[in-house]
């Protein structure tokens, strides 16, 4: 099973977890052992993953980590966790900056089982810093942050490369922030920035707050026009430029006979957006309860994104309508009725986990 449908599956259990589990023992056995379970590593091999990895730190004897992933007899990653539910801040992670002070791990991950906060020593060697480099939430699978996440697994573990990255995944998240702020409010800087550009005369007070409301306006509408212009291409199948990093369509093997049952348009160009590969894998991972995902396949055509049993357009299990003016999961039976349900985001597709279930059973 790959690690986003085995992140997926154990997603779809957060709800019921969160009722249940309150201790940070409970989390550990119920979410954290199944994540390094799910990047490679043997949680029962005391030679891969220590834990309760004591040492003394200075004057403090007997100071323990929770967990030590190990790498060639050496520490690398440093895991603190804490119990479900509980919020992470940086004044939880006392014993991490202590151990990796003293450790040559150069890795440190602070979790509650659903977030998980990826630590290093970008700003001054052998101490750790103060802001995550990288985080990660069950609680929202996104494909390119799991590209991220795994490179931490045991088969792609590279020190150097990931060193070499962390740096960019770090200040690109905090110029991310500084850009939603500036959307939000624009800072005086950024409004005379463009103000200078496009007028000649004097900022008085009056014309800052003039383009303080016109710089928001033009940097709102240049954002949605960029969203506009990436949905519009993947609907009309048109590939966007590299920078849009689209993902390519995973095509079905079935008859040229059933395709054009199956109401395809003959027009090529189809292009399955990450959105859609996201949904798929959520699909794939909670009906894995019922049916081997390697019997699941994703189905792209011009007007919906579907999946399907066995790669049988017979069979299909649900489909995707995801657009700019709608974003809807569809369920269908034998005799092609539909069940159409709303989706708020990506995610919600786990409320209907019940219904996508008992749907499948009719082609099984």
């Amino acid at each position: 099973m790959d690690i986003i449908d085995a992140l997926s599956q154990l997603a779809s259990r957060l709800p019921r977890l969160k009722e249940t589990v309150q201790t940070e023992e409970g989390t550990k056995n119920a979410l954290i052992m199944p994540v390094l379970q799910a990047l490679g590593y043997n949680v029962f091999d005391p030679f891969e993953v220590v834990p309760e990895y004591t040492s003394d730190v200075g004057t403090k004897k007997g100071e323990k980590v929770d967990y030590v992933i190990m790498k060639d007899g050496k520490p690398a990653i440093l895991i603190e966790c804490k119990a479900l539910n509980a919020s992470l801040n940086i004044n939880h992670a006392s014993q991490l900056y202590r151990y990796f002070a003293c450790t040559e791990a150069r890795f440190a991950i602070l979790t509650n089982g659903v977030e998980y906060q990826f630590y290093t020593d970008i700003e001054a060697p052998n101490k750790m810093d103060d802001r995550p480099f990288f985080e990660f939430t069950l609680e929202d699978i996104d494909s390119r942050k799991v590209t991220e996440l795994k490179k931490f697994s045991k088969s792609m573990f590279e020190l150097e490369n990931i060193l070499s990255n962390a740096s960019e995944l770090k200040y690109k998240k905090q110029i991310r922030h500084l850009l939603t702020q500036e959307l939000e409010s624009p800072s005086e800087e950024f409004v005379r920035l463009f103000a200078k550009q496009v007028y000649g005369g004097t900022l008085t007070q009056e014309r800052r707050a003039q383009f303080t409301t016109l710089v928001s306006q033009a940097f709102r509408e240049w954002v949605n026009n960029r969203v506009s212009e990436r949905l519009q291409n993947a609907l009309d199948g048109v590939s966007p430029n590299e920078e849009n990093r689209l993902v390519p369509t995973v095509v079905s093997s079935v008859p040229a006979s059933e395709e054009a049952a199956d109401e395809t348009k003959e027009d090529g160009g189809i292009v399955t957006t990450e959105e859609e590969l996201e949904a798929y894998h959520i699909v794939r991972a909670i009906l894995s309860q019922v049916v081997e995902p390697k019997r699941i396949f994703l189905k792209d055509t011009r007007s919906y994104c579907g999946v399907l049993l066995d790669h049988n357009v017979r069979k299909p299990l649900c489909r995707f309508l995801f657009n700019n003016k709608q974003t809807t999961l569809i369920l269908l039976d034998k005799e092609r009725n539909e069940k159409r349900i709303n989706l708020e985001s990506i995610v919600d597709i786990y409320k209907s986990a019940e219904d996508l279930i008992e749907y499948a059973k009719i082609y099984l």
